[in-house]
């Protein structure tokens, strides 16, 4: 198998797959997209639009991507090197695998290049080769191989499909232009043929976002080619080309961001009042009402724009506010989910969190009688710990309680924490302590979301009903 397969859930914009050695070649069409880029970023100021050097430049950009995009295998060349590839392997006696050794390999590259031509030449190098996991024999399987070469044939066409909504020739692609990347794979795509056209524009606005969020941390308002490239959220995408919709059950489409279903249920069913924004009272029926109304707080506190209402102020989640509040929750265990939920667990701002901090986010009274909220705000004068307004504050403690489980001890809980992290410094904890622990995603379901508390209380259970079934079969 290919020795460097990538983890599902890693957003990195690393390359664990070894496919940007391939991409980034000298020999490559993406190695002559960006250096044709780079070139194209020493001319200076951007020519005036509809004058001759800003036409001539488009002109003269078509022809280059269109000529690396003829120098690609077609479908009909990757069938036949598919074909030549199992007529002169061999077969493993042992596992019954096709498989070739280094001199098979060349002999497969010398009949590829005369049925194809040289443009398949690239992908039978000795490096390539090495790539893969060899047997004791020195022969790795076709497959993997295969698989590699499609791979890279399909990043590429990606690669120069999106250079050409490159506006600006930067490498870089503004949400506009991720939106019609999407909207140009729609009718490819065997989940989304069948979307109704009044739907087209938001779904592709829904889609380009998740790109946003993990190719965009630091909001600049274009995400990076590529990176767009090597984060799994293309991949996630391309997964609905490869099954037809009947083959994929409701769980699978609700899992993935991109599917039609997931997408047109996200915000409506919250949207009571239909006026295009969530309140707090309506966020908080997200996930069943299971996250403390503290986050909640918080949330609207650190990523909410204030906008103005008549005479005075009120703060309404948006709808890209929204995508990315669902695209943290889900992504609770990656960098980026991460930093948005600890901002809003950062109580004081201060970059970390405390013992006090972990008392406040299980016991909503004490943050609330300091800052108030939008509804405590005008009670904060007369707002003592046993007001109608505190009892009505919801914590993972309380809603714990009131779902009839046992009694909790916060200091037992602050302990577990700080086990499961040991943060650098005994007395705090940071992002950084959170995301190299591994299990900050967890530990922040537990600080945030009486279900996820739950979970991790009942780990060991849970672990044990999903064993139960393998031993059975």
């Amino acid at each position: 198998m290919y020795s460097g397969s990538s983890d599902g859930e890693s957003h990195s914009t690393e390359d664990p797959t070894g496919f940007v050695d391939a991409l980034g070649s000298k020999s490559s069409p993406v190695h002559r997209i960006r250096c044709w880029t780079r070139i194209r970023s020493l001319n200076g100021s951007k020519p005036e639009e509809g004058s001759i050097s800003h036409r001539v430049q488009k002109l003269a950009k078509y022809r280059f991507l269109k000529k690396q995009s003829d120098l690609l295998l077609n479908a009909d060349d990757l069938d036949s090197m598919w074909v030549c590839l199992r007529e002169n392997c061999v077969i493993d006696d042992a596992t019954g695998a096709e498989k070739m050794n280094y001199e098979d390999f060349c002999h497969i590259a010398s009949v590829c290049t005369e049925q194809i031509g040289p443009k398949c030449r690239r992908f039978f190098s000795p490096s390539n080769f090495m790539k893969f996991e060899k047997d004791e024999s020195g022969r790795i399987a076709i497959l993997p191989f295969y698989l590699y070469v499609m791979r890279t044939v399909s990043l590429t066409q990606a690669r120069i499909d999106m250079s050409e909504l490159d506006e600006d020739s930067d490498g870089f692609l503004q949400p506009h232009e991720m939106e019609a990347y999407i909207r140009g794979l729609i009718p490819n795509l065997a989940q989304l043929r069948d979307m109704p056209a009044a739907f087209v524009q938001m779904y592709c606005r829904i889609a380009a976002h998740k790109f946003s969020f993990f190719c965009d941390p630091h909001r600049r308002g274009k995400a990076c080619i590529k990176k767009v490239l090597l984060s799994n959220c293309l991949q996630e995408l391309m997964e609905l080309h490869q099954e037809s919709e009947e083959e994929v059950t409701d769980t699978e489409q609700a899992e993935n961001w991109f599917s039609l279903t997931s997408a047109q249920h996200m915000f409506l069913a919250l949207d009571k009042d239909m006026n295009g924004t969530l309140s707090k009272q309506e966020l908080k029926e997200y996930a069943d009402g299971t996250l403390t109304e503290i986050f909640i707080e918080r949330v609207f506190d650190e990523h909410v724009r204030r906008c103005k209402i008549g005479a005075g102020s009120n703060r309404e989640m948006d709808f890209d506010s929204f995508l990315d509040f669902v695209l943290a929750l889900e992504n609770k265990d990656t960098p980026e989910g991460l930093t948005y939920l600890f901002r809003c667990l950062d109580l004081n701002g201060r970059g970390f969190l405390t013992t006090a901090d972990i008392h406040s986010l299980f016991s909503n009274r004490a943050y609330l009688e300091k800052n108030g909220s939008e509804e405590g705000e005008h009670h904060r004068d007369e707002m003592l710990p046993d007001t109608t307004f505190l009892h009505k504050i919801l914590d993972v403690h309380q809603k714990w309680i009131e779902g009839g489980n046992y009694e909790l001890c916060i200091e037992d809980v602050r302990d577990e924490i700080w086990d499961m992290v040991k943060p650098t410094d005994p007395l705090r904890i940071t992002l950084a302590d959170l995301l190299a622990c591994k299990q900050g995603g967890t530990v922040a379901s537990m600080l945030i979301d009486v279900r996820g508390f739950w979970a991790h209380d009942n780990r060991e259970n849970l672990l044990q009903e999903e064993e139960e079934p393998e031993e059975e079969s």
